[in-house]
């Protein structure tokens, strides 16, 4: 198993937000965008999902994580950051990454918002027709 001293740098993307991950040997200790996990994601599920490369990788507690998010809203910023500590923990250590692909932590989810089209009210809903 080969591990590096100095921190390694990773991006993760998600819908249109862009995570800028820094992992550096160290207690585990997370911030995001100069504040807390716990502060800047307080709903449980997106604090599970980014710490599920960890989890995967059996390597929780081993690394502190410093990551700059921008763009799109919370949800897209927490599977950024969970994409960029999974790139992350590959460019460390490339034997992890079956075990990350196997979870599906390894993927970019190429999911975007459909723009809204010229004559209709959204992207495919449709101004009420009126036959008369």
């Amino acid at each position: 198993m080969a591990t590096h001293i100095h921190n390694t740098m990773a991006t993760g993307r998600r819908k249109t937000s862009v995570a800028r991950v820094i992992l550096k040997p160290g207690t585990g200790k997370f911030q995001v965008n100069r504040k807390a996990l716990e502060t800047y994601f307080p709903v449980d599920t997106m604090r599970s999902e980014i710490m599920s490369p960890f989890i995967a990788t059996e390597t929780a507690g081993k690394y502190d994580v410093v990551a700059n998010v921008n763009g799109g809203g919370l949800s897209g910023q927490a599977g950024a950051v969970r994409l960029g500590i999974s790139r992350a923990l590959v460019e460390i250590n490339a034997e992890l990454k079956p075990k990350l692909r196997a979870q599906d932590l390894m993927t970019r989810d190429p999911r975007m918002v459909e723009r809204k089209k010229y004559g209709q009210k959204k992207a495919r809903k449709r101004f009420q027709f009126s036959k008369r």
